[in-house]
């Protein structure tokens, strides 16, 4: 709609992808400390706040420039979701831990089965511009920020930091990084997001070349990708259940797998209804995995840093977020729409290996804390 030459359309998907986290990724330790030492609340409202102008913005877009500007500002409204969960562990008991992080989990793909749905009942049935669906995601932004200000509490950390943010900021990404687990699970959360921002942007070109344009393409997409969402909203709860109780460590990696299943069957889908098939697998197998990282990371690292550990959870699906669509689009660009999802089953089958070979990181901090002298 906004001009992008049919040759150029893959190329572009990716790499407007990857420009929602340019400016993200370098504010990522920032927003982190100011929530600890000021206040986590005024952070995610804060986020609520950018995400309605980018949408208000985007609204008025004409020009493809005006959407990447839009794009853009993104970045200023990432951060928020680390500090939820700091907030979210500092007040649930250890034998609800994966249980309660898996039901926030499934709240972004409630989400992203709810919207995509609504946009294409708004253009197909409803007679809606695009433009008209992104003025009322700003105005659902804006309520979030009031039902986050005046519809919760402030939960502090038990350790508040002092000093200066940029010292501050760059001491917890020290003391995150340093530690062995820490950055084995960050890398295991940032394969699972490159497989996933490396194909995801494409899921509508597949769609298409099932369906063809026309009347129909917009609903078609939000049955595929809302649904798909849906299923790991749903199964997001039940993994967390199961991490609970046989660890979590065994279903990351029954998730790794079906995830890398599930990218390789995507482009060989001839059908709409096998196609979101595919597509509720995927889903599934990345909410799970994304709920299994969050629960270790909340029950192996120590108390003193787990705070800036989590508010720092999201650093690897920015990176990836940054690379993913730009190879992506790479990809696409020389294999067509099914090359990402192939790149993406082999990023996944990886990622599920590497778990399956590594010793059971409880058990490791286990038995680094039993040979440390008490005091």
């Amino acid at each position: 709609e906004l001009g992008v030459p049919e040759a150029d359309r893959l190329a572009f998907v990716g790499l407007y992808g990857s420009l929602v986290f340019v400016l993200g990724l370098p504010l990522v330790p920032l927003w982190g400390v100011w929530a600890d030492k000021y206040s986590r609340k005024v952070v995610i409202v804060r986020s609520a706040l950018v995400e309605m102008a980018v949408f208000g913005l985007a609204a008025f877009a004409r020009e493809p420039w005006m959407l990447a500007l839009a794009v853009l500002g993104i970045g200023f409204q990432l951060g928020n979701t680390g500090v939820m969960l700091a907030a979210i562990r500092d007040v649930t008991p250890r034998a609800r831990v994966g249980t309660t992080i898996a039901i926030f989990g499934a709240a972004g793909p409630i989400g992203f089965a709810v919207g995509p749905a609504l946009a294409g009942i708004l253009i197909d049935g409803a007679g809606w511009a695009i433009s008209g669906v992104f003025a009322l995601s700003a105005v659902l932004s804006l309520g979030t920020a009031v039902l986050v200000w005046f519809g919760t509490h402030e939960v502090r950390p038990p350790v508040v930091p002092e000093g200066r943010t940029i010292t501050l900021a760059f001491g917890a990404m020290r003391s995150v990084l340093g530690d062995p687990i820490v950055r084995r699970l960050f890398l295991i959360y940032g394969v699972v997001f490159l497989a996933n921002q490396v194909s995801r942007p494409y899921t509508p070109v597949l769609v298409e070349s099932v369906v063809g344009t026309g009347v129909g393409l917009a609903s078609s997409i939000g049955v595929v990708m809302g649904v798909a969402s849906l299923v790991g909203a749903l199964m997001s709860p039940l993994a967390g259940y199961l991490g609970d109780r046989i660890g979590f460590r065994p279903v990351l990696v029954v998730a790794l797998a079906a995830g890398s299943v599930a990218s390789l069957l995507m482009p060989l889908m001839p059908a709409l209804a096998p196609l979101a098939g595919s597509a509720m697998l995927l889903g599934a197998a990345a909410a799970t995995t994304g709920a299994m990282v969050f629960s270790l990371l909340a029950t192996e690292v120590p108390v003193a840093r787990r705070s800036q550990t989590l508010n720092l959870v999201y650093l690897p699906l920015y990176i990836a977020g940054l690379i993913g669509p730009a190879v992506g689009a790479a990809i696409a660009t020389i294999l067509g729409p099914q090359g990402p999802f192939i790149a993406g089953a082999i990023v996944f089958a990886a990622g599920a290996i590497a778990v399956a070979s590594q010793r059971s990181m409880g058990g490791q901090r286990q038995a680094e804390e039993v040979a440390a002298p008490l005091g």
